[in-house]
C-alpha cells in the first residue's frame, strides 16, 4: 500500500502554504510512492498551481490564525475571540480530525502549524511533526488581551503542540517551548531556476529598469500614492492580478500580471521575484525566504501588532538587503530615498535555502 502523509497548514496568509508546497513537491521526488492528502482553509488553488502530481485535498480549519484588516494590521481583539470559540470545542475537533486521519489511512503528520494537528495524530497513534518559524501559542501570548479575554488559551494551545513527535524549527523563530524534540532547518523558500533576463522578456517588463514587486500578500494594504510613486521613485513597479488581488495602476510606470496566465506560461511567482531588483512588501517568513533564495532586495514596511515583526526584522541582514520605509512614506509615494539607501548596501552571504530537501529525507527516512 502506498503510504500516506498529511500535510495540515495553516490558512492564514499564503506563506504556510508556499513553504509546505515546497516541503511536498521534494518528498515526492524522494518518494514518488507516497500518496500526499492536504487539509487546509487556504485556497485550493494554490497547490493546484505547484504541484504537478495528484493529491487529496480537504478544506478544513486547522486553526484560526490572526483577523486581518489588511496586511499591515491586526484585530487583536477579534483575533483572540475567534480563537478561543475555536480552541474551545478542541476536544471534539481532536476527535473529528483523528477519525478523519485513520479513515485516510495516515502514516505520518505534517503541521504548518497547528495545534489541532499534533494532538489529533497524538490521539489516532500516529506520528506528527510540527514545521514552521513560530508557534501559535508564542503569537497569541505576545497579546496582552489574551490574559484577560482567553487566559486558558495559550496553556491549551501549548498542551496540544506537546503531544507532538518533534517539531522542525526553521530560521527566524520564535516560541517552541512546548516541544520536547526540536531540530532546527535550513530555510524553506522557492527559489528560481530561470534566467531574470529572459524571464523579464517574456513578461514583457523592461530590461533596463530599476524593477519594484509590490506584493502584499492575500489581505491587501490602502491607497498609496501612485502619481508620486511614477513621478519621483525612478522604478518601474510590478503587480500581480489573480484571486486575491485586483490589477494595480494604469501608467508607463506600472505593470499588472495575471499570476493564472504566468502559470499558463510555466512562471511561478518565484520566477518574477528573482527577474526583479526589489520587493516592496511586509516582512513575513515566506517572502523573506524568496528573495533569500533568489537574491533580491526588499523595501519593507511596519506589520503592526504581530509579535512575529520583531524576529524577523532583527534577523532580516543575515539573509538579504533589507531597508525600512516607514507607513507614511509608503503612502505618500516618497520611495527613492529608501530604495536608493537600500540598493546601496553590500550582499550579505548566501544563506542556506535547502530546508525542504533537508525536511524530505528526514520525513522519507520516517516512512521507511
Amino acid at each position: 500500500m502506498m503510504p500516506v502523509v498529511v500535510f495540515a497548514i495553516s490558512g492564514h496568509g499564503f506563506g504556510h502554504a508556499s513553504r509546505q508546497t515546497e516541503i511536498i513537491r521534494a518528498l515526492r521526488r524522494r518518494r514518488p510512492d507516497v500518496a500526499i492528502d492536504i487539509r487546509t482553509a487556504a485556497p485550493r488553488w494554490l497547490f493546484e498551481r505547484a504541484l504537478d502530481f495528484p493529491f487529496s485535498f480537504d478544506t478544513v480549519a486547522v486553526d484560526t490564525g490572526v483577523v486581518q484588516v489588511d496586511s499591515l494590521e491586526v484585530d487583536v481583539g477579534a483575533s483572540i475571540t475567534r480563537a478561543a470559540a475555536f480552541y474551545g470545542m478542541l476536544d471534539e475537533r481532536i476527535d473529528a480530525e483523528a477519525r478523519a486521519l485513520a479513515a485516510g489511512g495516515a502514516d505520518l503528520v505534517v503541521g504548518d502549524i497547528p495545534p489541532l494537528a499534533c494532538a489529533a495524530a497524538a490521539r489516532a497513534g500516529i506520528p506528527a511533526i510540527a514545521v514552521g518559524n513560530f508557534t501559535w501559542d508564542w503569537i497569541y501570548a505576545g497579546y496582552p488581551e489574551t490574559a484577560e479575554l482567553a487566559p486558558e488559551l495559550v496553556p491549551t494551545l501549548r498542551d496540544a503542540y506537546s503531544t507532538a513527535t518533534a517539531a522542525w524549527r526553521l530560521p527566524l523563530h520564535g516560541g517552541f517551548s512546548a516541544f520536547e524534540t526540536i531540530v532546527d532547518l535550513p530555510l524553506v523558500a522557492r527559489r528560481s531556476t530561470r534566467d531574470p533576463d529572459e524571464v523579464r522578456r517574456r513578461l514583457g517588463l523592461p530590461p533596463d529598469r530599476l524593477l519594484a514587486l509590490f506584493a502584499f500578500g492575500r489581505y491587501g494594504i490602502g491607497d498609496i500614492r501612485w502619481s508620486e510613486v511614477a513621478r519621483k521613485a525612478r522604478c518601474h513597479v510590478v503587480f500581480t492580478s489573480g484571486p486575491h488581488a485586483p490589477r494595480g495602476p494604469d501608467g508607463d510606470t506600472f505593470t499588472t500580471l495575471d499570476e493564472d496566465a504566468m502559470a499558463e506560461d510555466d512562471i511561478a511567482y518565484e520566477d518574477l521575484v528573482a527577474a526583479v531588483d526589489v520587493v516592496v512588501t511586509k516582512p513575513g517568513y515566506g517572502m523573506i525566504a524568496e528573495c533569500a533564495a533568489n537574491d533580491t532586495a526588499m523595501l519593507y514596511t511596519s506589520r503592526g501588532r504581530f509579535p512575529e515583526y520583531d524576529v524577523l526584522v532583527a534577523g532580516l541582514p543575515a539573509f538579504i538587503r533589507a531597508a525600512l520605509i516607514d507607513r507614511e512614506a509608503l503612502f505618500a509615494g516618497r520611495w527613492r530615498e529608501p530604495l536608493e539607501r537600500l540598493l546601496a548596501q553590500p550582499r550579505p552571504d548566501p544563506p542556506a535555502v535547502n530546508g525542504a530537501q533537508v525536511a524530505a529525507g528526514a520525513l522519507a527516512a520516517r516512512l521507511e
